[in-house]
């Protein structure tokens, strides 16, 4: 999942197209690399941050749920499951054990009403932007939003071929 190359042309188009847009949206490339380096820093991950929040030094991340280390820890299962992925469209409830889908639906309905929205400190520097965790979530389809797993799991190397991609 979190190697651009590995990505289907669509994909990497609609990855490209985000994240340039994205960038626009809050004051530059620059400015979301520090947000997502800043994302970095929060150990083991940012979404369990308790503040629902983190900033750089011109943009600012806020969601409105705190997610708990047990449902970070199934939803990065399964990103290193898939890792090498060239199929960045799988459904995650493709899984043949009974109590490990059980915990990915779990994760699912925890996950599915977080809502992350970008903005930059400067309201000079443009509207931000929004996006969810899951492209699809029904009970037999759940699609994981790549623009989620870049800011939440991939490197920053990945967003910067991302934005220099060329469709």
């Amino acid at each position: 999942m979190c190697n651009f190359n590995k990505q289907n042309k669509d994909t990497k188009a609609f990855i490209h197209l985000f994240m340039k847009k994205a960038s626009e949206n809050v004051g530059g490339t620059n400015f979301l690399l520090a947000l997502i380096e800043a994302m970095k820093t929060k150990k083991p991950n940012a979404l369990m941050y308790k503040e629902k929040q983190v900033s750089s030094n011109n943009t600012i991340i806020k969601w409105n749920k705190v997610v708990f280390k047990d449902k970070v820890d199934v939803l990065e299962e399964i990103l290193l499951s898939h890792r090498s992925s060239e199929d960045p469209d799988f459904n995650i409830l493709n899984n043949e054990n009974i109590k490990k889908r059980k915990l990915i639906l779990n994760m699912v309905k925890t996950l599915t009403p977080l809502e992350f929205v970008v903005t930059p400190q400067n309201p000079n520097d443009g509207a931000g932007f929004n996006f969810k965790a899951f492209d699809v979530a029904d009970e037999d389809n759940v699609k994981v939003n790549p623009i989620f797993i870049a800011m939440f799991f991939c490197s920053t190397e990945f967003t910067k071929k991302a934005l220099k991609y060329e469709i």
